[in-house]
């Protein structure tokens, strides 16, 4: 279940972060929480232009961390608040999802879907 503090975190814009396992040990790559949307399914999706080094990382290991936070939603100790998101990614090149993010991102080249396997408010 997606904790409602989390849907209000994705109303503002910040930085969302991926974390996957490359060649070379951890790999971060970016990008915005107004991109990162939650599907019909519960899962997050988000559109990718770049992110080949993730994509090959996801091939290997499909297991990812995400944060996503936002100064302007109310935490556990005042203004700010964030999660850590952990779960499986796929990169869908085509379908329902892809056609739908393709037409309000028409830069995509893929859409990334994350199956949840928990969501933690860290802050």
């Amino acid at each position: 279940m997606i904790p409602e503090k989390f849907l209000e975190v994705l109303k503002h814009e910040g930085v969302a972060a991926i974390a996957t396992q490359g060649e070379e040990g951890p790999y971060l790559s970016n990008t915005w929480n107004s991109y990162v949307q939650v599907s019909e399914s519960g899962k997050l999706i988000y559109p990718a232009g770049g992110m080949k080094a993730t994509e090959a990382n996801i091939e290997k290991n499909n297991r990812i961390l995400m944060t996503i936070g936002s100064r302007e939603v109310a935490g556990f100790n005042g203004p700010g608040t964030g999660f850590r998101i952990k779960g499986i990614a796929t990169f869908l090149k085509s379908g329902i999802e892809f056609d739908k993010m393709k037409q309000q991102f028409p830069w995509a080249r893929a859409v990334v879907e994350i199956t949840i396997d928990s969501i933690t408010q860290t802050l």
